[in-house]
């Protein structure tokens, strides 16, 4: 258990050796999502691997307020220097983590040698349009989760509706270093497989991310939703795998 800002956080770490390979979960999900994929990582890697909760889920401490992905990344940040992982470190980040991601990347541009993307969240995609048609779309689904019985992963759920727009407008203005080479892992039905329109979207932003600076490539799990750690966790294990070598 690790303290930020008055609040604690909960990291487990599988021993090994650098380049240390931090997982970072999607918006509601804990640790556990990298459940079946950490021991194939160490086994072939050999590497140290982290991962975490965010605040307000699993065994971490709630925050409360809107979701923040600077604190978010501030959280990160401390966690990882406790555990003296702070340089060559390979940092995977499902969906919302992006924003974490993004936002650590730029405050600690020395610690990242690499980062894999996986169907995350880019600012390419959160244009003024995008963000309207968002709030749009999720508000009824935000509104029944109020209605039902609290927990973790709904409370988080409702704090990142929570002063959305602002957010991600100033998300949106926000860049990733140069310095530090990518790999995206493109879903082929993407977080809106209902809306080919904002499906559409999502695919542009991922490739508008890669072409926006060096080192970065883009690729889809074929077949795969939104859930890509679930649904083609190979593609994952190879890309970590690629990323980490190259790093050695």
């Amino acid at each position: 258990m690790i303290t930020n800002n008055g609040h604690r956080l909960a990291f487990y770490v599988t021993p090994g050796h650098s380049p240390a390979i931090v997982l970072d979960s999607g918006g509601g999900e804990d640790h556990t999502q990298w459940k079946d994929i950490v021991p194939q990582l160490s086994q072939a890697t050999g590497s140290q691997i982290i991962t975490y909760d965010r605040a307000g889920l699993g065994n971490s401490d709630e925050v409360k307020g809107p979701w923040d992905g600077r604190a978010a990344a501030s959280d990160l940040q401390a966690g990882l220097r406790e555990l003296g992982a702070t340089r060559n470190v390979v940092l995977v980040s499902h969906s919302q983590a992006g924003e974490v991601a993004t936002y650590f990347a730029r405050a600690n541009p020395g610690v990242l040698s690499g980062e894999v993307l996986i169907d995350a969240n880019v600012p390419q995609f959160f244009t003024d349009k995008e963000i309207q048609r968002l709030v749009a779309l999720t508000t009824p689904h935000i509104e029944a989760l109020k209605k039902q019985p609290s927990t973790k992963a709904n409370r988080q759920l409702i704090a990142t509706s929570e002063n959305f727009g602002p957010t991600h407008q100033a998300y949106h203005k926000v860049s990733w270093p140069d310095s530090v080479p990518v790999t995206y892992i493109a879903s082929e039905k993407t977080p809106f497989d209902g809306s080919p329109q904002d499906a559409q979207r999502w695919r542009d932003a991922a490739a508008a991310f890669v072409a926006a600076g060096p080192g970065r490539t883009l690729l889809t799990a074929k077949g795969s939703s939104h859930e890509i750690p679930q649904d083609k966790p190979q593609i994952v294990v190879d890309e970590i795998e690629k990323m980490v070598a190259a790093r050695r």
